[in-house]
């Protein structure tokens, strides 16, 4: 185990989420599954309770903790694409299996997990400062999904 690691809660299918990551994002991968060694108040011995796993490269774990807490967008992955066709495939895979869209390149998956696949045009453009970065702004607040042909054009004006 990493000596940082991001802890996700989920209910009961964190095994789940980190395969469905694991598969969807380069660089990503599940580790060890650590089963309950006996009988507890909310589960039977053998029942996943942790899961090691990486996503794009970021050490996770995923506690299957119950019910108790729910998921926000104050917690999100952000995952940077390169153009339009990486940036579909992932909105896609997450969107496409059970979760939602959102605004402004913000999703969440079937877990409630909020995702920003956020196009490397777009962090540019706002980088860039003055009305390039006001025009990109502007055409991002339309869009669920971001649209790279759609911010490019605004960065030029």
């Amino acid at each position: 185990m990493a000596k940082n690691t991001i802890c996700v809660w989920y209910d009961k299918d964190a095994e789940a989420a980190a395969r469905f990551y694991a598969a969807t994002f380069p660089d990503s991968a599940v580790g060890a599954v650590i089963r309950a060694p006996g009988d507890y108040p909310d589960g039977k011995q053998g029942d996943v309770l942790v899961v090691e796993f990486t996503v794009a490269g970021i050490a996770c774990i995923g506690l299957n903790g119950g019910p108790a807490f729910k998921h926000s967008e104050a917690f999100s992955f952000q995952i940077a694409t390169d153009d339009q066709a990486e940036t579909d495939r992932y909105w896609n895979a997450i969107v496409g299996n059970g979760g939602q869209e959102s605004e402004c390149g913000w999703c969440k998956d079937k877990w409630g997990v909020s995702w920003q696949i956020t196009p490397r045009v777009l962090s540019e453009a706002l980088s860039a400062g003055g009305g390039e970065a006001k025009r990109a702004f502007d055409a991002m607040m339309t869009m669920r999904k971001i649209d790279v042909a759609a911010i490019e054009a605004a960065r030029r004006g």
